[in-house]
């Protein structure tokens, strides 16, 4: 079985860990409306998606 030989230094976790965080969310401007949405998300307010309706818009 496969066991550490020395303890792993905080410090050290920490530098392997640097990586691991999320970066900023990525949006797109739509082409139609010219409002933000996700890539590859149905937009909710038209609800067009890849240039179709997908889903019935909602209403306000």
């Amino acid at each position: 079985m496969a066991v550490p030989k020395r303890k792993v230094s905080p410090s050290r976790r920490n530098m392997r860990r640097s990586h691991d965080a999320l970066g900023p969310n990525a949006y797109t401007e739509d082409k139609d409306t010219g409002e933000l949405r996700r890539p590859h998300h149905v937009d909710l307010k038209t609800g067009m998606y890849k240039g179709r309706q997908v889903i019935t818009p909602k209403k306000d």
